[in-house]
């Protein structure tokens, strides 16, 4: 035991020297230091043995193992250190059921004892592991050469009938160096930085074990021979007696799973270097520069090295790269750009470099702001929607903090641009297509107006023109009346009151009944669009509301009337 634990610790020294001179030897004359890490293992599991030393009437039973290691690899090769304890059980097989001595006196009567044999190894060797490039999984393969002490192991079967008579025997084991070696595949993921759990198995082999002879009796191992006639059996004849050891390797494989620490050092610190690449985004049809656009630099095994978003000119730069192959792409709103690429023999010859990536895509792009109407003040978070029911076509983004928007329009078609958001009225603006060239404009440029609605607070709907004593619905007033369909399929709980004014020319009678005609056909167009027709309610004011000085009998101009002239809506809270 005393040799052993010499062993162990000039074995513990030698490893420490390696990381130690490992450790101070990292920095190369390039000025770079490699990438190494420590790793400390603990693990548990199951041992199945093979004792290959001639003793047939003895079988040795699987049992316990634990071990740890400690590992120190140089990137994907390395050096470990193992340290496990092993423990298997002997068991005699020899026949004690229908047993008989030569003389035919049946024996029932039996010792029987075993002592479990604990083996520890110690050993040393090298390493390979692959890794992930997130260094989740790794996988390792792992050899050891030491020594093992072997301890335990003695086995005997007596009858105790009459004679005592030793059966079956085996004196164990007292090996204190037995050659060893052993190879382990460990697979590793780590949940952590530096935390992981690994399952693994491994084979071990003892070389020339020593047997140990028993003092008493001479023998390192005994059975008496038997024969087995119709299910009994009969010993007779001289034992197999061994009185030396056989010196007889034994082996055994097993499964393990346990837990890793593992801690990287020494990672790679290139040079500085101060290459620099310049990037602008353009549209290919009309050369415009692309502010705002996502600018992604790759590796070749396509992993993003730098982000970056293009300035008002189109363009972003990427300092202090190292020349090397790279792919340039880029995204303006969700669309991808044409991509670029730059070798490192450009990067190599020139401090800078400048790229292009272009926007290839034929449809347009509406650019533009949603404010509250009559004011300035942006609407942030409102829906902006993009769509033509004939093609079944819908599109919908929302605005920033400064109530900007990008939105794609497809190149052909008619198409109407609102907002949605809560309590807010929208305009709708009309795009047709038509009226642009896509190797002109790639932006079509469009602010809107929402206006805020209170409870019961009137707001005036444009363009509801009639005719003079008439109250039919012409074209130009509904697209103005489609707003109003369409704030109420946004807000489905929402009861509005739809009301019509005249001026105060002509009788009260008669302005009274024109304007209830003309509130009630404003009504029916609504309900036509799919509205139900009890969240509304047309209602006339004929001259009863004037918003200026012109009741009967004052002289107005047209303008003046005009101002009174009117159909408004206003939501009902109550």
């Amino acid at each position: 035991m005393k040799n052993l634990s010499k062993f162990i610790c000039c074995v513990l020294l030698l490893f420490l020297g390696i990381i130690t001179h490992a450790q101070t030897s990292t920095t190369t004359e390039s000025g770079t230091t490699k990438n190494h890490s420590i790793m400390v293992s603990a693990r548990a599991g199951y041992d199945f043995p093979w004792y290959y030393n001639n003793t047939p009437y003895i079988k040795y039973k699987g049992g316990a193992m634990a071990g740890i290691s400690i590992d120190y690899y140089w990137k994907y090769i390395g050096a470990g250190l193992d340290v496990d304890y092993l423990r298997n059980k002997p068991k005699s097989t020899y026949p004690t059921t229908n047993l008989q001595d030569a003389v035919s006196t049946p024996i029932t009567s039996f010792i029987n004892n075993s002592k479990a044999v604990n083996r520890v190894f110690l050993g040393i060797g090298p390493d390979f592991r692959y890794y992930t490039k997130n260094k989740k999984f790794v996988a390792e393969i792992n050899t050891r050469v030491g020594i093992a002490m072997l301890k335990g192991g003695r086995t005997e079967l007596r009858e105790t009938n009459s004679a005592n008579y030793l059966l079956n025997f085996h004196a164990g084991y007292d090996e204190k160096t037995a050659l060893t070696v052993k190879g382990q595949l460990r697979l590793s993921y780590f949940f952590h930085k530096n935390i992981g759990v690994h399952i693994g198995t491994y084979y071990m082999r003892h070389f020339n074990v020593t047997e140990k002879v028993d003092a008493a009796t001479g023998m390192a191992a005994k059975y008496q021979p038997f024969t087995t006639t119709a299910g009994t059996s009969t010993y007779s004849g001289p034992s197999s007696v061994r009185t030396t050891s056989c010196d007889c390797d034994i082996a055994s494989v097993g499964v393990f799973a346990g837990i890793t620490y593992n801690l990287d050092f020494g990672k790679t610190k290139e040079k500085t270097s101060n290459h620099t690449l310049v990037v602008t985004a353009k549209d290919e049809y009309t050369n415009e520069v692309l502010p705002n656009t996502i600018v992604y630099l790759k590796d070749d095994a396509n992993n993003i090295i730098q982000t970056a978003t293009t300035d008002n000119n189109g363009v972003v730069k990427f300092d202090k790269i190292k020349p090397n192959n790279y792919r340039i792409e880029g995204a303006l709103n969700t669309i991808a750009l044409d991509a670029n690429s730059v070798s490192k023999s450009e990067l190599s010859n020139k401090k800078s470099v400048s790229k292009e990536i272009l926007y290839s895509d034929r449809n347009f792009i509406i650019k533009g702001r949603v404010f509250v109407c009559n004011t300035t003040t942006p609407i942030s978070g409102i829906t902006v929607v993009l769509e033509n029911n004939d093609l079944a076509f819908k599109k919908t983004t929302q605005t920033n903090a400064n109530g900007e928007y990008l939105l794609q329009l497809p190149s052909t078609g008619e198409y109407n641009l609102y907002g949605k958001k809560g309590s807010y009225f929208s305009q709708i603006e009309r795009v047709i297509t038509a009226n642009y060239s896509r190797d002109k404009n790639l932006f079509v440029k469009l602010e809107m107006c929402s206006e805020l609605i209170d409870c019961d607070k009137a707001i005036k709907l444009n363009n509801i023109l009639f005719d003079v004593d008439k109250f039919d619905i012409k074209d130009a007033a509904k697209p103005e009346l489609n707003k109003l369909v369409q704030f109420m399929r946004d807000n489905p709980t929402v009861k509005v009151e739809v009301s019509s004014h005249t001026d105060s020319r002509g009788t009260t009678e008669h302005n009274q009944t024109l304007s209830q005609n003309r509130a009630d056909a404003s009504v029916d167009y609504i309900v036509s669009q799919g509205i139900s027709r009890d969240r509304l309610t047309g209602k006339g004011y004929g001259e009863t509301k004037l918003l200026n000085a012109c009741p009967d009998n004052v002289n107005c101009t047209e303008a003046q009337h005009a101002i009174n002239r009117r159909t408004e809506m206003k939501v009902l809270c109550k």
